[in-house]
């Protein structure tokens, strides 16, 4: 999903935009569901806001480990589930609200050996559930088109055709198994970054570990699942790092509220008869200059909120939220 936090930061599990959310939904209480648990901070958050219940779901088992530590002490109203929030209306229904934190989180890139950093050297991993295919797998199986695709709709990385070339020709010599020999590759690619633009590698980083996770289609299956498993009057509450995922996010609720136009001006406008949603931010909610002096990952943190209303749910199409999709899979 989300690029990369800047690991530079002071305090890395702070939860982003968590007062602002907590104002926006005031009174907490009823039962919330955490869908990127992580390492918690906002299943804490609601609770001590006046939540009754928090379901907190994961699909990382390192999240579930580190919360037995901790658990005990919220006396049964914390609950944890092993799973992919893109299913949540499988372990919860009539939810008071949602919150989704996108992204990977600092305690995986802090890791060196779950492989989601180019900035520490590990095996070529990204895994979220530590299980599945891998990233050096992906590297190996996919072919120099297939991988020039990934790396141009996952990481927007222009340069995508050159970089699936050079690994190509690398892999012939060795298996690619490592962060740092997949980020010495790509940065071969590129020019030498200037003073406060990005590593070379952030893009190419960033598409796998998409890819690895299907973060996109489990953003756009999470806020289905969402639709059906909170009640009427309930809040779904999604914080982006990325300009892809809030549009995703943004598209989502104007075509659940019934104001999400035509993509172009020959298409029809779609309208929703039943409006699933009311939009409560209209546009996105940033960090406030105390958030982003205490919090730097905040900077490009965005809040959206919708509130549910009580028409059926539905299913809404990738295309809808212009979700990227590789070539063949649309």
């Amino acid at each position: 999903m989300a690029p990369a936090a800047d690991t530079s930061d002071n305090a890395p599990h702070v939860p982003v935009l968590l007062r602002p959310l907590l104002d926006a939904v005031a009174p907490v209480s009823g039962t919330w569901v955490d869908g990127t648990f992580g390492a918690g901070g906002y299943s804490r958050g609601l609770l001590e806001a006046g939540a009754d219940k928090v379901i907190g779901i994961d699909r990382d088992p390192l999240a579930h480990r580190m919360a037995a530590e901790w658990i005990g002490s919220y006396g049964g109203r914390l609950e944890l589930v092993e799973g992919n929030f893109a299913d949540m209306d499988q372990y919860v229904s009539d939810a008071d609200g949602v919150v989704l934190d996108l992204g990977v989180s600092s305690m995986q890139l802090d890791i060196a050996e779950r492989g989601f950093s180019f900035q520490k050297d590990g095996p070529l991993d990204m895994r979220m559930e530590q299980a599945g295919e891998s990233a050096a797998e992906l590297v190996k199986r996919l072919d120099e088109t297939t991988l020039a695709d990934v790396l141009y709709t996952y990481g927007e990385e222009r340069a995508s055709r050159r970089i699936a070339r050079a690994i190509v020709k690398a892999r012939e010599q060795e298996p690619i198994e490592t962060t740092a020999r997949l980020s010495a590759i790509v940065e071969a690619c590129l020019p030498r970054p200037k003073p406060g633009q990005s590593h070379p590698a952030t893009r190419s980083f960033q598409a796998l570990r998409i890819a690895v996770n299907d973060e996109y289609g489990a953003l756009w299956r999470g806020l289905m699942a969402a639709e059906k498993a909170l009640k009427p009057g309930g809040f779904l509450c999604v914080v982006t790092f990325h300009s892809v995922e809030d549009r995703m996010v943004k598209r989502f609720l104007q075509a659940r509220s019934g104001r999400l136009g035509a993509v172009s001006r020959y298409a029809p406008v779609v309208e929703a008869e039943e409006p699933q949603f009311v939009t409560m931010t209209r546009k996105a909610i940033g960090p406030d200059d105390d958030e982003l002096a205490a919090n730097p990952r905040s900077r490009s943190a965005r809040l959206r909120i919708g509130q549910r209303t009580s028409a059926d749910p539905g299913d809404v199409s990738p295309d809808t939220l212009n979700m990227p999709q590789l070539r063949g899979k649309r």
